[in-house]
């Protein structure tokens, strides 16, 4: 099984490195031909993000727009494109990576600069999609930390085995580089999600891994891409059900459904990224008035924000709906930790018990 594992992840550094190499020669044949080098960027406006009904997730079209040499105002961004593949293909053949900060910072050195990180990070996505690769492969890794897992699941990274049971309190960080770790074993029936560390060490603290045979991932905030993907491979890999629970308001609401059905900025790697088998267990309208959760009075943007995901596709689904007019019917939210009403354990003794076993 490791022998496939070690093939699988030699072929997608061969795949990516070759793809860099492949625009390289692209542009010199152009050249050589005495043509005007052009190169094919898939389009990421909105109108070229389309939800999939079949996938349930969203995905790119086919409109792609063409930037070419021959006109002035495109020739720095080819230039920049350029650039960042070939930085992009040393990190690959020589096995590395670097973070998009530091990327930006090289790049001063290239004579072609960037004016500011959001535009260098802008110029990454143009490769990514272009060449139908991830950011992670190409080598390129956010600053942020990744998501925490506790429970029963060991891992392998190169030479080491870890136990996500027994690293400490805030347990196993996934790795930005997560598809070249290994799952070795686990012994859990399940992965419950959480929005907020307070939540997670909550969870540890009551023992929930070992209560409910649980993986307990601790989001924090909007999910990284690192954290959506070892979510999407424990699920289709393990065959392990994903719960997710948040605070219960929009924000929330769109946090778990990014985990479900991706996101419409990432449409071309959503294929990689959402687990539409996920479910959302909570913290629902519904929840807010069958516990009488303490709470707090929706703001204007709230409001807003719930009648924009009422139109959004991904919330097609009847109990969704459903969720988003209770919602603004009682004009309500509350956070995770308003469980703590009733004490600190109740949140793992009663709440969590009664919404598995209702969803299971």
């Amino acid at each position: 099984m490791t022998d496939v594992k070690e093939k699988t992840k030699l072929n997608r550094k061969e795949i990516t490195y070759n793809k860099l190499k492949g625009l390289g020669q692209d542009i010199i044949n152009d050249v050589t031909e005495k043509k005007i080098p052009t190169l094919s960027v898939p389009s990421r406006g909105t109108s070229n993000i389309v939800y999939d009904d079949a996938k349930r997730y969203y995905v790119l079209g086919d409109r792609y727009g063409k930037r070419s040499l021959g006109n002035v105002k495109q020739i720095k961004k080819i230039g920049q494109m350029v650039h960042v593949a070939n930085f992009c293909k040393d990190l690959v053949q020589r096995e590395k990576t670097a973070t998009l900060r530091e990327m930006y910072y090289v790049s001063e050195g290239w004579g072609i600069g960037f004016d500011n990180q959001q535009e260098s990070n802008i110029v990454g996505e143009d490769i990514e999609v272009t060449l139908g690769t991830t950011r992670e492969d190409l080598g390129l890794m956010p600053e942020e930390d990744g998501a925490s897992v506790y429970g029963n699941i060991v891992l392998q990274e190169g030479d080491i085995e870890i136990n996500a049971l027994k690293s400490g309190k805030s347990g196993y960080t996934i790795s930005p580089t997560i598809d070249e770790v290994d799952f070795v074993g686990h012994d859990v029936k399940r992965v419950i999600a959480v929005e907020t560390m307070g939540m997670f060490h909550r969870m540890v603290q009551e023992k929930a891994y070992d209560k409910f045979d649980t993986l307990i991932v601790g989001l924090k905030g909007q999910a990284a891409r690192a954290t959506r993907r070892f979510l999407k491979r424990v699920n289709e890999e393990l065959n392990l059900p994903v719960y997710i629970c948040n605070d219960g308001d929009p924000w929330g609401f769109h946090i778990a459904m990014v985990i479900i059905s991706g996101s419409a900025k990432l449409a071309h790697v959503n294929h990689d990224l959402a687990t539409p088998n996920a479910k959302f267990l909570g913290v629902s309208a519904s929840d807010i008035i069958n516990y009488e959760l303490p709470t707090d009075p929706l703001k204007d943007i709230d409001v807003l924000r719930l009648k924009e995901l009422a139109k959004d596709p991904r919330y097609r689904d009847e109990a969704w709906q459903n969720e988003i007019k209770k919602m603004l019917k009682i004009g309500k939210k509350a956070e995770q930790q308003s469980f703590s009403k009733y004490g600190l354990e109740y949140v793992v003794d009663t709440y969590f018990p009664e919404k598995l076993d209702a969803m299971e």
